[in-house]
């Protein structure tokens, strides 16, 4: 198979197109009227040097590979594919039939004149290394405000932002040594966050433009996939402020057969390029070569088996990326800012971690911190840490859990996500609203310019109770606003707003998952959610419906899809992520998280809602947790303190459970409340032997949490490990392909797959293969 490539800005020189302006006579006249130029005075003579700037230099080499192109043509048949890099996008979607040269001239000009206005950044190649290692050379010298811009190959990234923060990614690149860095000539920071304002201003001027589909499969420096029949406007505005993805785009094409390649326009960079691709592709697994019909039981193929597919199959495999970022709600995906209806949850003490929720928002998609059983200073430097990592315009959320041990530490974790300004919050294990959360939700609320009341903070809510979620999908009670108001919780303008909004704008089911959950099952929950959502929305005559989530059960593609069928508008997932490399707990789980099927887990007691009796989904094969929290929780029904157990069984239970004596336990328990400012909780366990006892027992749940997370093999079977049977149904999805190994299943990854794969189950006519798609 063939592919022609375009060269991008920086491959343009004096003399470019020498023979070709002869050759096509009455478009170059065209072109020299739309620019109000000679294009063939620019290219051969360039005046005063104008090829070097931007607004000058992206016009003539557009026409000089166009005109390249068709020469070409006249010579040989049309590739396979086209790429081109950066500017070069452009003439291959030319090239590919999605518009004539006159609009191509007329759209890069105004590219041109955009990226011209922006000033004042800086870009710098860096050879040698790969860009994992720049990236993390970058954060271990806290450089913030500088990008990957150009991903060219396996050790060749180009660096994008503000002068000050190059001068110390460089320093910080060459300390380490192994590399070399080369300033480029440019004059901004292109592909790169400083871009945003000129890519929404091109965005602005797309919408004016019409495109035909692709004839020949395009494949796009933002997604390194081939465009969609209906999504050229949208990738090249994103384009602009994207990274280049170069070397995934060259990998894409090797792993899809292609052996024969030429550049189009002059210079043979990418022609280097794309041999250092050969030597060392990315990890792109082939689509299947023929579609097929949906058979959820039909075995995984394995990677290696796939043959290289047909210009067709790439056709279908970029129909079906982009129908991936269609499915549930639009209004979710735009207010959220993403480029899936799709969420990675929290999970409890920094399982969701930094790193996840960093890598999500790297891909444009978006995680929640896990802050639940952190104390607050930890919580406060993760927040810190991510929001150093991803800047202040990608989004992110903390987790807000509702303590009932400690109510006291959800006002201290509002108060923190106040002071840093957080947007996003999941608010778990909730049986009501309450004022710590409503201050939240409607701290600078306010009414717009139509008087209409606006949050700028937003809750979502995981419930699996109809009484729960009819509480966040209603305005706060008066009761409550009027204690805050009273309180300087809320001023008087935030108050009445909140009077007319749900406490969460985002209601999201749980079902069948790891966290606190009543067993419930989407099928049934999700209908009557929606339902609920549609009697509130009248009753209160909210302007926009509360967007509804479903979480619990999404380990497979056809999952998602059956959860986008339901009517969700958008997916939540929790145990499938904890079995990433981004996951914040031990190899030891994770290892013990891939060999687990459907079946491989129970329910047990729930250690922060002990008394209550509430359940979380646990981890059972390979560990005795269940069993032993199971136990824990019939003493404690059964008896009114530790002394009225029988000696045998209690010395069973220190021997195998707790690997220590009771009392021991209790000194441990009793230092940790004291310490914490809590010595009310000592005094009423001393005063009351059943309180006593249930602190005791409730030690056991945080000390197994804390083994899990250590992951000591000696102490395996009290492992507490929460996780639903998503799990098990993600490693049977993925069997046979190369993310049985965990360490390859980034989260990002996982989102990829579980979508793309929901897009295929709902297209109808190709399974869902794990093989098929790979970043």
């Amino acid at each position: 198979m063939r592919a022609w490539l375009f060269p991008g800005q920086g491959s343009q020189r004096k003399g470019m197109g020498e023979g070709l302006f002869d050759l096509f006579p009455g478009l170059c006249a065209e072109v020299d009227a739309i620019l109000g130029y000679s294009i063939r005075d620019l290219c051969l003579k360039d005046p005063d040097g104008r090829l070097r700037q931007t607004q000058y230099a992206q016009p003539a080499l557009f026409v000089v590979n166009a005109l390249t192109h068709l020469a070409r043509l006249r010579e040989e048949p049309e590739p396979d594919f086209y790429a081109g890099h950066s500017l070069g996008e452009f003439d291959a979607l030319f090239a590919a039939g999605c518009f004539d040269l006159a609009p191509g001239v007329r759209l890069v000009r105004r590219r041109g004149e955009l990226m011209g206005r922006a000033d004042g950044g800086v870009m710098t190649a860096v050879l040698g290394l790969p860009a994992a290692t720049v990236a993390a050379l970058l954060e271990e010298a806290g450089v913030a405000d500088v990008d990957v811009a150009n991903h060219n190959s396996a050790d060749q990234v180009v660096l994008s932002g503000a002068p000050e923060g190059m001068a110390r990614a460089v320093e910080a690149v060459e300390r380490a040594g192994g590399a070399r860095c080369v300033p480029l000539n440019v004059s901004a920071a292109f592909h790169s966050r400083h871009m945003r304002p000129a890519a929404e201003e091109f965005a602005a001027f797309l919408r004016e433009v019409e495109f035909a589909p692709p004839r020949v499969p395009v494949v796009a420096n933002v997604t390194a996939r081939p465009y969609p029949r209906d999504g050229v406007a949208d990738l090249l505005a994103r384009q602009i402020a994207s990274p280049v993805r170069w070397w995934d785009s060259m990998s894409y094409l090797f792993h899809r057969g292609v052996r024969e390649i030429a550049e189009v326009g002059p210079g043979t960079v990418l022609t280097g390029l794309w041999r250092s691709a050969c030597r060392t592709p990315a990890t792109v697994t082939p689509v299947p070569q023929a579609p097929a019909p949906v058979t959820p039981a039909a075995p995984m193929t394995p990677a290696h088996a796939n043959p290289a597919p047909t210009a067709p199959a790439a056709e279908a495999d970029a129909r079906l990326a982009s129908a991936a970022e269609k499915l549930g709600s639009a209004r979710f995906r735009r207010e959220y800012g993403l480029r899936y209806a799709y969420l990675a949850g929290s999970m409890y003490k920094g399982i969701s971690s930094a790193d996840l929720v960093v890598r999500m928002g790297r891909s444009g998609l978006m995680g929640f911190f896990g802050a639940g059983g952190l104390s607050l200073e930890r919580t406060e430097q993760a927040l810190l840490d991510i929001r150093r990592r991803l800047g202040s315009e990608v989004p992110f959320g903390m987790n807000l859990l509702n303590d009932l041990d400690d109510p006291a530490r959800e006002e201290r974790t509002v108060t923190l996500y106040l002071k840093h300004d957080v947007r996003f919050v999941e608010a778990a294990a909730y049986l009501g609203v309450t004022a710590p959360l409503v201050r939240f939700r409607f701290s600078g609320a306010h009414r717009d310019a139509q008087g209409r009341p606006v949050a700028v903070r937003r809750v979502l809510a995981k419930v699996s109770r109809p009484e729960v979620a009819t509480a966040f999908m209603s305005p706060p009670p008066q009761a409550l606003l009027d204690r805050l108001g009273r309180e300087g919780g809320l001023t008087p303008a935030e108050a009445e707003g909140a009077r007319e909004l749900p406490v969460g704008g985002e209601v999201c089911v749980e079902a069948d998952s790891g966290g606190h959950t009543d067993a419930g099952v989407a099928l049934t929950l999700v209908p009557a959610m929606r339902r609920l959502r549609d009697e509130l929305t009248d009753r209160y005559g909210y302007r926009t419906p509360i967007l509804l989530g479903a979480s619990g059960g999404l380990g497979a593609p056809e999952a998602v899809a059956a959860a986008f069928v339901l009517g969700a508008d958008f997916v939540l997932t929790g145990s499938v992520n904890q079995c990433s490399p981004e996951a914040g707990t031990s190899e030891a789980v994770k290892d013990l998280l891939a060999g687990l099927d459907v079946q491989d887990t129970a329910y047990a007691p729930s250690g922060d809602m002990f008394e209550l009796g509430a359940r979380v989904q646990v981890v059972r094969k390979g560990t005795l947790f269940a069993a032993r929290a199971t136990k824990l929780h019939q003493l404690y029904q059964r008896h009114r303190s530790l002394e009225e157990i029988d000696p045998a069984t209690l010395a069973s239970i220190e021997r195998t459970f707790f690997r220590r004596s009771v009392e021991e336990v209790w000194r441990e328990t009793r230092d940790h409340y004291l310490s914490g400012g809590r010595p009310h909780v000592v005094e009423k366990a001393e005063r009351d032997p059943r309180h006593r006892m249930v602190l005791v027992f409730k030690w056991y749940f945080a000390h197994s949490n804390r083994l899990a997370l250590a992951g000591d093999p000696a102490e395996r079977a009290n492992y507490q490990i929460h996780c639903g049977p998503a799990m098990g149904a993600f490693n049977r999805f993925v069997r046979g392909s190369e993310l049985e190994d965990w360490r390859d299943r980034h989260v990002d990854v996982i989102a990829e797959r579980l979508m793309t794969g929901a897009a295929r189950c709902l297209d109808g006519r190709i399974p869902a293969d794990p093989t098929s798609m790979k970043e």
